[in-house]
């Protein structure tokens, strides 16, 4: 099969042979009603009518002047004012790191962009944050908002990290994105943050930042309610583009995200109620959207799931999975409804198109639960890997017995005309079988392979065609 040249190595892991056939999760009616409460719950802010241009607060638009203090007065102000509008007129703004305060939009003029430093120190001190999973005091990320209500950042202008081969991604330890032997990478801060979290190590023993590797997320609201961010476009992240975490009432809605960095996932919410990520372009080399809740012991200590997220009318352009739940998600993920969704093949990408449609992933050291999960209404004329995965050994995850609880799963009204590898795949395991999957109305025209299916209780298919036919 013809794949975008620079997936080829993920893409083609090793596979497991052989298929069991596919036997015709929310009934389409009660995710529909499930949407529409949700829609209803999440209303964006409102701010008064008063606006504070940076440049009055001596901005200097040049690209080069650094305007962090800036952008910190003019928050202020408005803050003080009651709220209001934090205005980025049109021009190149350099800046360090941005902490939002209640009833504060911050909000970019069409033709503004943000340049975000590449300099870690302009992200100090450090904030209560979380790194895949586990709570942490960390480099702060570029915008960031603590324990704030009513915050926003709008408008048609860019904020760009900067993030390359040079600065950033090569923390990650891989020669894919510039790391030599010789140079810090973030395995060894990783490592020892992963331990502390399995140990139950003081939070405030868990100091990184200064001196240490583990990269910062692009925009990353934290214990916030009533939160929105809308009609921006953000490149080149450091690592995850948009991570709400702990937060209620949250709105993404017309935004483009543009980031082929490594761990770039496009949109993270992280123990968080009440989402609704609407209108919005992903571009990523990670996974485009991925719902979560910590990850092992420490996400079970925290122990607050995500829950009532809506997910519509987005576009998936590259990335690993289009929604994915995992695979930190040890405090649990409930009521997810992902709807007109849509994978165009762009060629003029360097990574075109998704891994997944719907990817489940967890491993026998997680716990925690998944359930009540449904995506419909897909358009993918795109390649993709395996449309439809649960799988709980992602990234070899083995060694424990703590797996998940997947239930009511549902997939309706796909048509998937791209190459792709399984159609469906759903691997539970004896002790931890996969309950009530729902697959109506689905479309595979070129599939390399039938449906595999392991482990599974009360898997049901209406109107699924593979290559033109039911699955043999």
């Amino acid at each position: 099969m013809t794949r975008p040249v620079r997936r080829d190595v993920l893409r083609m892991g090793a596979l497991m042979a052989g298929g069991l056939p596919l036997l015709g999760a929310l009934p389409s009616a009660a995710a529909d009603d499930h949407a529409a409460g949700i829609a209803g719950r999440v209303r964006p802010p409102r701010f008064p009518d008063r606006w504070f241009r940076i440049d009055a607060y001596g901005a200097v638009g040049d690209g080069t002047t650094d305007c962090t203090r800036a952008v910190d007065a003019a928050i202020r102000a408005c803050h003080a004012a009651g709220g209001g509008h934090v205005l980025v007129p049109r021009g190149r703004w350099a800046t360090g790191a941005i902490h939002l305060l209640s009833r504060v939009d911050l909000h970019l003029e069409e033709g503004a962009t943000l340049l975000f430093s590449t300099d870690p120190a302009a992200y100090l001190p450090v904030v209560r944050t979380r790194w895949q999973g586990v709570e942490v005091y960390n480099y702060s990320p570029l915008i960031y908002a603590y324990r704030q209500r009513d915050i926003a950042v709008t408008g048609r202008g860019v904020l760009d990290a900067q993030g390359d081969n040079a600065h950033w991604w090569f923390w990650i330890g891989s020669g894919q994105y510039g790391w030599k032997s010789g140079m810090p990478n973030q395995r060894a801060d990783w490592a020892a943050l992963e331990q502390m979290g399995e140990e139950g190590t003081p939070l405030d023993q868990r100091v990184f930042g200064d001196g240490h590797y583990l990269r910062p997320s692009f925009i990353q609201p934290h214990s916030c309610e009533n939160v929105l961010i809308e009609g921006v476009t953000l490149r080149r992240s450091p690592m995850w583009n948009i991570h709400p975490v702990l937060c209620r009432n949250v709105m993404i809605r017309d935004v483009s995200i543009d980031g082929l960095g490594p761990n770039g996932d496009g949109c993270d919410p992280d123990s968080c109620q009440d989402v609704v990520i609407r209108g919005t372009t992903f571009a990523t080399h990670d996974d485009c959207i991925a719902i979560k809740s910590g990850r092992d012991q420490d996400g079970r200590r925290v122990g607050v799931p995500s829950k009532n997220i809506l997910i519509e009318d987005c576009e998936f352009r590259s990335g690993g999975g289009a929604v994915a739940v995992g695979s930190e998600m040890s405090a649990g993920v409930s009521d997810v409804v992902a709807r007109r969704l849509r994978m165009p093949f762009d060629a003029s990408l360097d990574e075109a198109s998704v891994q997944w449609i719907l990817s489940v992933k967890s491993t026998s050291t997680r716990g925690g639960y998944i359930r009540d999960v449904s995506v419909t209404d897909v358009s993918c004329p795109a390649w993709t890997y395996v449309p439809f995965e649960v799988t709980f050994t992602y990234q070899g995850g083995a060694g424990g017995d703590l797996y998940p609880d997947v239930s009511r799963l549902s997939a309706k009204n796909w048509s998937v005309s791209g190459q792709c590898d399984y159609p469906v795949r759903i691997r539970g395991v004896e002790t931890a079988p996969v309950h009530d999957v729902r697959l109506t109305n689905l479309r595979f025209d070129q599939a390399a392979n039938q449906p595999l299916i392991q482990n599974t209780n009360d898997v049901t298919t209406r109107r699924v065609l593979v290559n033109g036919a039911p699955p043999s």
